[in-house]
């Protein structure tokens, strides 16, 4: 590979590296090219596989000021350059895996921050980010009800004592 061209290749790498806000680096030895497309099918729209040179990986990890991708950067090596919800992605990866247990995910990182095989695989636990929010509405909107519930029932508990405090007291005046 002359030099121009792995400049360029440097410069894309660290370009998808800065715009991820993950990436996964796995080891795809032993899947077929029919596999592999079915592997990008999988991750959906907001993630990108690509087969990477390890060397030139690590150059553009550095440029790009994430150093925890160097350990994970050897044999034959793909990253997975996450653009979108990371948790679909990790989806992917986790049900094409245990499928096909030639692809092993070494490890990657979120937000910066590094990540194991098996944290990768917690992440693919969690629910979609759409999902989680939706929750967060319902639990919101449920406790706006039980609010609005309490509101409403003060007053009427009040009207409700004192028509009983007016009812003893016209009973007690009728006694006399």
């Amino acid at each position: 590979m002359a030099t121009s061209d792995k400049n360029a290749a440097v410069a894309e790498i660290t370009e998808k590296l800065r715009d991820s806000n993950a990436a996964v680096v796995t080891s795809y030895i032993g899947l077929t090219v029919a596999q592999l497309k079915e592997l990008r099918r999988s991750l959906g729209e907001n993630a990108q596989y690509r087969v990477v040179k390890n060397t030139l990986t690590k150059i553009a990890a550095q440029e790009a000021g994430i150093s925890v991708l160097d350990e994970h950067l050897s044999g034959s090596t793909a990253v997975a350059f996450v653009t979108g919800d990371p948790v679909e992605a990790a989806k992917g990866l986790r049900d094409f895996a245990k499928e096909n247990p030639a692809l092993v995910i070494k490890g990657g990182v979120l937000d910066g921050k590094g990540l194991s095989a098996d944290e990768i695989k917690k992440l693919a636990d969690l629910e979609s980010r759409e999902v989680l929010l939706a929750k967060l509405a319902g639990a919101m909107k449920g406790k706006q009800s039980q609010a609005a519930a309490l509101f409403q029932a003060l007053p009427s508990k009040f009207v409700r004592t004192a028509e009983a405090l007016r009812a003893k007291q016209a009973e007690q005046g009728g006694a006399e």
